[in-house]
């Protein structure tokens, strides 16, 4: 069974920008750079038939390109932090496609995803990390901005069944040329 999810690749000169944060922070599981990414959609488990109707239903997409831009940093869980993040400033284009890959999962019958669409990349995983230590690193580095730059694609990936962050792999890529 794969593990799936859609999302935006980010290019080289933009993960290099987001590995020189990596280090710093006790607790911190961080992400290789060759990994990062924007999620547009997890899928999760699923078995190969629903694979393949996702595979076609998400080659129906048809987008103009975004232009993407990273926009200062944060964490995940309020009072105990789990992650951190580079923020992704939420454009029209690219809320539009998250949400038109929504109703076509939904329609082929996957459950709507339960949590509000927050555009980022994930740079850590936390684990034991207090949350006064967290706000210590994005004190220090949450000025963070990075050039823009523009998607000319969204893939499909696939990962292991493990606690995340990689490796993961391009299945299937789909232009952003409406």
């Amino acid at each position: 069974m794969p593990r799936l999810f859609t999302g935006l690749e980010l290019p080289a000169n933009t993960a290099f920008m987001l590995s020189m944060l990596r280090g710093g922070l006790k607790g911190a599981r961080w992400i290789d750079p060759e990994n990062y990414h924007i999620t547009l959609r997890f899928i999760g488990d699923i078995d190969d038939r629903c694979a393949d109707e996702i595979v076609s239903e998400l080659d129906r997409i048809h987008r103009d390109p975004i232009s993407v831009a990273l926009d200062g940093l944060g964490s995940f869980g309020n009072g105990k932090p789990h992650a951190l993040f580079a923020r992704v400033k939420p454009v029209k284009e690219l809320v539009e496609l998250q949400a038109e890959q929504e109703r076509v999962l939904q329609r082929i019958g996957l459950k709507p995803e339960r949590r509000k669409y927050v555009p980022h990349v994930t740079l850590a995983r936390l684990r034991g990390t207090s949350a006064h230590e967290a706000a210590r690193w994005l004190s220090e580095h949450g000025d963070f901005q990075a050039p823009s730059f523009v998607a000319g694609r969204f893939v499909l990936f696939s990962a292991k069944a493990t606690v995340g962050g990689g490796p993961y792999v391009v299945e299937e890529v789909y232009p952003l040329a409406a």
